[in-house]
This record gives structure tokens, C-alpha cells and sequence, in this order.
């Protein structure tokens, strides 16, 4: 099946991407991923080696897209979502963490998005 990837077209088979990925660990998922055997790949480092690119040089919507034509189960990392917690249960989590740095971290909360 014809795929472009990063601006060039790919002839891609499912045989050919099991073929490809077979003998390579997979790292650890922490974004969108590919399903490929039994086996949960990051979508960048299975578009790296079947196109053999740089990682910088395409999306991983790309990859996703190109291996669900395929026939892989891409699940989608799910979006990060802030607890509804009130000032209370914040001030409670936060005596139970004893080293200081990790305390603070808490009380100023995660980072918001630009």
C-alpha cells in the first residue's frame, strides 16, 4: 500500500512492517503508539525504522495513519487531564510527602499550558 511519510511515498506492506520490527525492543510508550504483535511501539520509532528517517522529520500522525491503512491498532495517548481537587486534599497530599523539594513541586501544582 502506498504511504507518504514525511513527504515521500512508501510502498508498505503488514508483512513487510512485521518483517521490519521483528528483533526490535520497544521503548518505552509515552505518547501515541502501534500495536505491532504482541508489542506496544512508540509511533516515532516505528516510523524511524520503516522509513529509516529521522524521528524530526514526520509526525507521528503520520506513522498512526499509515499503519491503521495497514491493519495495526494504534490507541492514542490519552489527554492529560488536571484532578478536581480542592485546596484541602491539596494541603492533605501534601503533609504526607516528607523530602521538601517534593512537597513544593506539589504545592505549586503542574505546569499549565501555554
Amino acid at each position: 500500500m502506498r504511504c507518504v511519510i514525511a513527504r515521500f511515498p512508501f510502498e508498505l506492506t503488514k508483512a513487510g512492517v512485521l518483517e521490519s520490527m521483528k528483533g526490535v525492543k520497544p521503548e518505552p510508550v509515552t505518547g501515541d503508539s502501534v500495536i505491532i504483535g504482541r508489542r506496544h511501539y512508540p509511533a516515532k520509532q516505528v516510523g524511524q525504522i520503516i522509513t529509516r528517517q529521522d524521528r524530526r522529520d514526520f509526525s507521528s500522525g503520520e506513522v498512526l495513519r499509515a499503519m491503521a491503512r495497514l491493519g495495526f491498532t494504534c490507541p492514542t495517548a490519552p489527554e492529560a487531564t488536571e484532578p478536581a481537587e480542592t485546596a484541602e486534599t491539596a494541603e492533605t497530599a501534601t503533609a504526607k510527602i516528607v523530602d521538601p523539594v517534593q512537597r513544593a513541586s506539589a504545592l505549586l501544582g503542574a505546569p499549565s499550558s501555554v
